[in-house]
């Protein structure tokens, strides 16, 4: 006879998912870890054009088209299943809930607070006829949850730190992603010597506010690690032949990380810093640094 437990993994390994990102490398390296926690549970991952029982869907608030895009890919798939659960996920999910929840078709909305849960909350999920907001209040997102790309594109995004202490006045991601926080320079080494281990050849460094690296780890504001403590560390002290800053900005790349960076043995030589804008006025009124 057999048990239970057999059975369950019987019917999950029929599960299939596929996943569509909008937005950073920050959200493609979420993506990618919930994916692996998708196939924990025996899911078999599918390509996002293609018929599959669920569907995760990861938001971007930054681009004004985010209500369209959100609801085209909800029609689309739904065409593909009509009986898919559908999931909405990331920074738009977190601003908008109520919004999102509205939209037929759609069945569970993630908020940034669950967002690592994603199966969790799949696998209790009953459909009631309405959607289900899992989500709470952005000031209530404590800690960092690192995450990273694997064998999804030749480079691997690695998530270092997460959310934002500016107010820049266009800017809605504070309120999507809450407050700064990171990891430790031990966990990143914990996280690039695992990667290291899978054959990786080059990671990207992603993060909201990249620079601000050290601040806020699970709630504390110590000060004690620096960006510029943590890619000293893995110039020494990783294997991994080449690193990538994906993006800091203009006030927090030191002179130190850029003579750093151009005698570094790992560390590519280029640097994608956002202006923004070159009018001092203009940036003012942005209330950017």
């Amino acid at each position: 006879m057999l048990n239970c437990c057999y059975l369950r993994s019987l019917v999950k390994e029929q599960q299939r998912i596929a996943y569509h990102t909008l937005g950073c490398k920050l959200n493609f390296s979420e993506t990618s870890t919930i994916a692996r926690s998708f196939e924990e549970e025996g899911y078999t991952k599918t390509d996002f054009n293609q018929e599959a029982d669920v569907y995760v869907i990861n938001t971007c608030s930054v681009t004004e088209n985010a209500d369209k895009e959100c609801k085209q890919l909800i029609r689309r798939v739904k065409k593909q299943n009509p009986l898919s659960t559908v999931v909405i996920t990331g920074c738009y999910a977190q601003l908008k809930p109520e919004r999102i929840a509205t939209i037929s078709g759609v069945d569970l909305v993630i908020g940034a607070s669950e967002k690592f849960n994603v199966a969790k909350h799949v696998a209790e999920f009953k459909r009631t006829g309405e959607a289900k907001i899992c989500s709470c209040d952005i000031e209530d997102v404590q800690g960092f949850h690192s995450s990273f790309s694997l064998n999804d594109r030749t480079r691997t995004f690695l998530k270092v730190q997460d959310g934002c202490d500016y107010s820049c006045t266009f800017c809605t991601i504070p309120l999507a992603r809450g407050h700064s926080r990171s990891d430790t320079i031990q966990g990143v080494l914990d996280n690039v010597n695992e990667l290291a281990n899978t054959g990786v050849q080059e990671i990207v460094l992603t993060g909201v506010n990249l620079g601000d690296f050290g601040k806020g780890y699970n709630g504390a504001r110590s000060g004690e690690e620096h960006f510029f403590d943590l890619i000293k560390a893995l110039d020494e002290k990783s294997s991994v032949p080449r690193f990538r800053i994906s993006s800091i900005e203009p006030n927090l790349l030191t002179n130190d990380i850029i003579e750093f960076v151009a005698i570094s043995k790992r560390f590519m030589p280029h640097f994608h810093i956002p202006l923004q804008s070159g009018s001092n006025a203009l940036l003012g009124q942005m209330k950017k640094r």
